[in-house]
């Protein structure tokens, strides 16, 4: 109890000598109030990251337990408008919100919630508690959010096979809860856009179950083998998810060694045969010039080895990389709307997605935000009215 006595009280020193870090770090020709805004976000996420490293070290509790410990300080909003119920689908609990003042039958959604596998709860999630206010203030629908078995405690790839079952019973059971099976889409942000994204592939091939009508997907992770995009680059420092934590994260949650995070960033996870297989799909070349104004040196690849080279078919499988699949996988998909911020790391996922799915005739929507960031759903309501009227525009419930 002393030493995390200790620990707190020292805890304004994280914060303002993370500050100071921020503005040595971020160096992104910003505008000054764009550049203000990140400093401060860098300073407080940063610090909560070196408390959580600094506890680790201590031995007081490892480094998820301190981020869920942070996680469960955000209480979720509530709306008058929504009935909200806990249940279980195919054995798995859910959070069932749905317009009190509802019609006969719904349009449905389907919200996997993000937190790189390892983090996230039905009772507060990050993302969600503002996702029920763009549709239900214009078009009525129903919500089933979903709460998968979260790793360490749970392994890979049990996370996608929890909401592949969701998905399924969802859409084949929808009339009993008063959805129309042929008006439900599929979202998911950050990692819930990765899990959204692979579950959508593997629906849109099976013949027994309704399609799903659309899929959102907001600033998802899309692919595990080149963490040198300009993105990751540009955005290397920039919070709350920076290029090294989204690459320690992948490996949490493939439960393995983190000593290896180095070596993915250097590029030395893939062989050079997997490389030329996937160079089209992930060529910066693809990404808009626009994007690519902040230009940072990109990192000499470094040749794969053992330990490494033994996750490359889970790293480049559809569960990890599902931007990587064939293209007739791709054909099948639903219509998309994307969604991408100008600061973070896994922008040019989705920009390489979405030249994807237009080369194989798929409609796809796009709101790109030109100051937004990863993972500002659950930290700022400034660009709720942008997303809420792309999204309104875009989804074609009839």
């Amino acid at each position: 109890m002393g030493l995390m006595s200790l620990f707190v009280g020292l805890s304004p020193s994280f914060s303002y000598w993370m500050a100071l870090k921020s503005i040595l770090q971020i160096n992104n020709n910003l505008s000054g109030q764009r550049s203000f805004r990140l400093h401060i976000l860098n300073s407080c996420s940063f610090s909560h990251l070196k408390q959580d490293y600094c506890l680790s070290k201590l031995g007081l509790c490892n480094q998820c337990s301190f981020l869920k410990l942070i996680e469960n300080a955000n209480f979720p909003s509530k709306d008058a408008r929504l009935s909200i119920r806990s249940l279980h689908i195919a054995g798995i609990p859910v959070r069932f919100y749905q317009p009190k003042a509802s019609q006969d039958t719904q349009r449905g959604v389907l919200f996997i919630h993000g937190g790189a596998g390892t983090l996230g709860s039905l009772g507060k999630d990050l993302a969600f508690p503002h996702m029920p206010h763009w549709p239900v203030s214009q078009r009525e629908a129903d919500y089933s959010v979903e709460m998968y078995s979260l790793a360490p405690e749970q392994s890979y790839p049990v996370q996608f096979q929890q909401c592949f079952d969701v998905a399924v019973h969802f859409l084949k059971h929808a009339e009993d809860y008063g959805v129309d099976p042929n008006r439900i889409i599929i979202s998911g942000d950050s990692f819930g856009g990765l899990l959204a994204a692979s579950v959508c592939q593997m629906i849109s091939q099976r013949n027994d179950i309704p399609r799903l009508r659309a899929q959102v997907l907001i600033y998802p992770f899309l692919q595990s083998v080149n963490y040198s995009l300009p993105s990751y680059r540009q955005n290397a420092h920039v919070p709350p998810l920076t290029q090294r934590h989204t690459v320690k994260f992948a490996l949490q949650y493939l439960q393995k060694n983190v000593s290896l995070e180095q070596a993915i960033l250097d590029g030395a996870h893939v062989p050079r045969e997997i490389k030329m297989k996937y160079r089209n799909l992930i060529n910066p070349d693809n990404i808009p010039k626009e994007f690519k104004v902040r230009k940072v040196k990109a990192p000499k690849p470094r040749p794969s080895f053992g330990e490494i080279r033994d996750i490359i078919e889970q790293l480049c499988g559809p569960l990890l990389s599902p931007l990587l699949v064939e293209d007739e996988s791709i054909q099948q998909l639903p219509e998309t709307f994307l969604l991408t911020c100008q600061y973070d790391v896994l922008r040019d996922d989705a920009i390489l997605y979405k030249k994807r799915l237009e080369d194989n005739g798929v409609a796809v929507s796009w709101c790109h935000l030109e100051d937004g960031f990863h993972g500002f759903f659950f930290l700022i309501n400034h660009w709720l009215g942008e997303i809420s009227d792309s999204l309104s525009s875009w989804v074609c419930w009839e």
